[in-house]
C-alpha cells in the first residue's frame, strides 16, 4: 500500500514538474513577468490538487493511479497555451481558466467525500433522466438561452456569465442509460431475424434507440449543434452494446445517425455549410464566406503543418491568428508550438486515461459499474475524436471542446466530475475481495448449512405426516 501510494505520489508531482517548467518557459521566452493573481492561481491549483490527493487516499486506497496526473498534466498544458494566446490579445481568459479549475478540484473533493459508492446513483435513475433532458432542452428557453457562433447550446445566468448545460446534461443522462440497460438488458439481448450475417433484434425491442435517435435530431435541428447530438447518440449506442453484446445496435445506430445528418444536412443550412466546408476547405468561395466558411479550417490546417514534427516552439509560433484558438482550436495551437509529437503526447495521455477506465469496466463486478463507467469512457473518447477528427478534416466541425484543455468552465467542471467519478468506480473494481477462508468462517458456513439441512428434514417430515393424515381422513 505504501508503493502505491508513493508511485501515485511520484506522478503526481512529475505533472507538476511538466506544468511549472512549460508556464516558466512560456513568460521567459515572451519577456513578461508573472502576474501576481496568476501566481497565486496556480499556487491554489497545487494545494487543492494535493488536498484532492489525500482525500482519494483516505476514502478510496484502491483507485486508479493515473487518472488524476494524467487529468492535471492535460490541464496545465491547455492553460499554457491559453496563457500564451492571451498576452497577444491582451486578454484574461487564463486567469478565468484557473479560477474554473480550482472549482472543478473543490467539487470533486467534496463529490469524493460524499459519494464513496456510486451504487446509489441507481436509485434516482429517472430524476437523472429528467435533469438530463432539463439541462439539455434549457438553451431553448427564450429568456436564459443565448445563440452563439450560430448554436444555441448556451444559457444566461446573471452575475455568473454564461453556462453550458449540455456538459452537465451528459453525465445525468449517462446515469439514466446505465441503470436503465442494466435493469433491461436481458430483453434486448434477445435476437430477431438474422440478416447478413447480422443477428438484428426484436422490432419491439427498438422503442428505446427510436427515442434517444429522435432526441438527438432534435438537438441538433433545434440548437444547431452536430456535436453533442453525436455525443449524447453515440454514448448511448456503446452503452446498449456493452450492456447486449450485439454488434447490430452498433450498426443500425450508426446508420440511423448517419441517415439523419444527412437528411439535416440537406433541409437546413446551418449543418449543410458545415458539411460543404468540411468538403471543399480550400475552394475560395467557402474560405471568403463571412458565415459557415471554411477560413478558421484552413488556418488550423496550416497552424498544424508550420509545426511540423517538433513545433515552433512555446511562444515561438503565431496560433492567435485561427478564431477561437483558446477553446474550439486550441489543439491546433498546441499542435502549431509542440509539433506532432507534442500532438501525438496530449492523445497519449486522453489513451491512458480512457485505458484505465476501460480496465475498470472490465474489473468492477457490478453491472451497473460496468455499464455507467463505459459509458462515461465512450463520451470522453467520442468527444477527443470529435474534436480532433474536426480540426484534421476527419469528420466535419462539430463545435464540441476538448476537454480539460479548451477554455470554458462548463466544460471544466463537467469533466472533472466525469474523472472523478471513475475513480470512484476505480476503487470499487481494484478493491481486494475479502478474506473468507478463515477458520471461523469455515465453521460459521458449516454450522449455517447444518441448521438448513435441519430444518429440511422438519419441513419434509411435517409434510409427510400432514399427508398420511389426509390419507386416513379420505379413507
Amino acid at each position: 500500500m505504501i508503493m502505491r501510494r508513493l508511485r501515485q505520489l511520484s506522478l503526481l508531482l512529475f505533472s507538476f514538474l511538466i506544468c511549472g517548467m512549460a508556464f516558466f518557459q512560456l513568460f521567459a521566452r515572451t519577456g513578461s513577468t508573472i502576474p501576481t493573481n496568476f501566481a497565486v492561481l496556480l499556487g491554489l491549483v497545487v494545494a487543492l490538487s494535493l488536498v484532492f490527493w489525500g482525500l482519494v487516499l483516505h476514502f478510496l486506497p484502491y483507485t486508479s493511479q493515473v487518472i488524476q496526473p494524467c487529468v492535471l498534466l492535460l490541464t496545465g498544458l491547455g492553460t499554457v497555451m491559453i496563457a500564451r494566446i492571451d498576452h497577444e490579445h491582451d486578454t484574461e481568459v487564463a486567469t478565468r481558466q484557473l479560477m474554473f479549475v480550482c472549482l472543478a478540484i473543490v467539487l470533486s473533493s467534496i463529490l469524493i467525500v460524499a459519494m464513496r459508492d456510486y451504487r446509489i446513483l441507481r436509485r434516482f435513475s429517472y430524476v437523472s433522466m429528467v435533469v438530463g433532458l432539463v439541462l439539455l432542452l434549457s438553451p431553448m428557453l427564450p429568456v436564459l438561452g443565448q445563440n452563439i457562433n450560430g448554436a444555441r447550446i448556451w444559457i444566461r445566468i446573471p452575475g455568473l456569465g454564461s453556462l453550458q448545460p449540455g456538459e452537465f446534461a451528459k453525465l445525468f443522462l449517462a446515469f439514466f442509460f446505465a441503470a436503465y440497460l442494466f435493469d433491461h438488458r436481458d430483453q434486448l439481448a434477445v435476437g430477431g431475424r438474422k440478416i447478413l450475417g447480422l443477428q438484428l433484434p426484436r422490432i419491439r425491442d427498438l422503442g428505446p434507440i427510436i427515442i434517444v435517435w429522435i432526441a438527438s435530431m432534435g438537438v441538433l435541428v433545434l440548437q444547431h449543434d452536430l456535436g453533442t447530438s453525436l455525443m449524447f447518440f453515440a454514448m448511448f449506442v456503446s452503452m446498449l452494446y456493452v450492456a447486449t453484446g450485439r454488434a447490430s445496435w452498433i450498426v443500425i445506430g450508426g446508420v440511423a445517425f448517419a441517415a439523419g445528418a444527412v437528411a439535416a444536412s440537406s433541409l437546413f443550412s446551418h449543418v449543410g455549410a458545415r458539411v460543404e466546408a468540411w468538403l471543399h476547405p480550400f475552394d475560395n468561395t467557402l474560405y471568403n464566406r463571412a458565415v459557415g466558411g471554411s477560413y478558421q479550417i484552413v488556418t488550423g490546417l496550416f497552424g498544424l503543418a508550420s509545426g511540423g514534427l517538433f513545433g515552433t516552439g512555446l511562444g515561438q509560433g503565431h496560433p492567435y491568428l485561427t478564431p477561437f484558438a483558446n477553446s474550439d482550436y486550441i489543439y491546433a495551437s498546441l499542435g502549431e508550438e509542440f509539433g506532432l509529437v507534442g500532438c501525438f503526447g496530449i492523445l497519449l495521455l486522453y489513451i491512458i486515461i480512457i485505458a484505465s477506465g476501460f480496465i475498470t469496466a472490465m474489473k468492477v463486478k457490478d453491472g451497473f459499474g460496468k455499464l455507467l463507467s463505459s459509458g462515461l469512457v465512450f463520451t470522453m473518447a467520442f468527444q477527443v475524436f470529435t474534436v480532433v477528427g474536426g480540426i484534421t478534416l476527419v469528420i466535419p466541425l462539430t463545435g464540441l471542446t476538448l476537454p480539460y484543455m479548451a477554455a470554458g468552465g462548463s466544460s471544466m467542471v463537467a469533466n472533472y466530475l466525469l474523472a472523478t467519478l471513475l475513480i470512484i468506480i476505480s476503487n470499487a473494481a481494484n478493491k481486494p475481495a475479502p478474506e473468507t477462508l478463515s477458520e471461523t468462517f469455515q465453521h460459521e458456513a458449516l454450522a449455517a448449512l447444518r441448521d438448513r439441512e435441519l430444518k429440511e428434514r422438519e419441513a419434509e417430515r411435517a409434510s409427510k405426516t400432514a399427508r398420511r393424515a389426509k390419507g386416513g381422513a379420505q379413507s
